[in-house]
């Protein structure tokens, strides 16, 4: 299956409210630029260095999405163009994002990172930090950055019951959080493996690579 196939399958299966982000980590120039010639104008990488490389040579319309673990010390490298942070999962983050967003003088959109999955290895606040986020007085003095939704990844597992009820309840803290942030409208959750569920969920965006691509090449 080529790359424009698999673009245009993927895309009858979102609805209009569904925005599709490549996931393009480990993908060399060449693919980006044939699903780029094809339509496609959101990657998503994981790796700063690599995003950075890319961003210098491919078009300057792409929208750039961070969507790995990201720490502070990397953000400066990225501050300049990147579009969206997907997994901010700590005040410190957000205010070193804030610091070198005003460098820049513009403002980075970024989601919450929320830990739904029933496993240790990902990253991202419960219920109870969010709420500490949001009451902390010293959100709002932040900016140069816009909190634009939340982001949560299910639990690696067949069980499709266990990652449905992993979205609901994300999708049940991202209506909660519309009290205190009325403004945002990104609810990112669901990958190659899960995305029908997650929009059946109420998923606004989805992170696809391998579905795109082929299989990831490790690294």
């Amino acid at each position: 299956m080529s790359i424009k196939t698999n673009l245009i399958q993927i895309n009858k299966n979102l609805d209009e409210r569904v925005t599709l982000v490549a996931v393009s980590k480990t993908k060399p120039n060449d693919m980006i630029q044939e699903a780029y010639d094809n339509g496609q104008r959101i990657f998503g990488e994981n790796k700063v260095q690599e995003m950075v490389a890319k961003w210098e040579k491919l078009p300057k319309d792409i929208q750039w999405h961070m969507i790995g673990h990201l720490q502070r010390n990397k953000v400066k490298y990225m501050a300049e163009f990147v579009s969206l942070i997907h997994g901010v999962d700590s005040f410190r983050l957000l205010k070193e994002i804030d610091k070198q967003a005003k460098k820049h003088e513009r403002a980075i959109a970024c989601l919450l990172q929320i830990h739904i999955a029933e496993e240790d290895t990902k990253f991202g606040f419960d219920e109870k930090e969010l709420n500490d986020l949001l009451l902390n007085p010293e959100l709002h003095e932040l900016k140069n950055i816009k909190i634009k939704g939340l982001m949560g990844m299910a639990t690696f597992t067949n069980d499709k019951h266990q990652v449905r009820r992993e979205f609901k309840t994300l999708k049940a803290l991202f209506e909660k959080t519309k009290s205190s942030l009325p403004d945002i409208s990104i609810l990112s959750m669901g990958m190659s493996g899960d995305f029908q569920i997650a929009i059946e969920e109420g998923s606004t965006m989805v992170r696809i690579g391998s579905s795109i691509f082929g299989e990831r090449n490790s690294h």
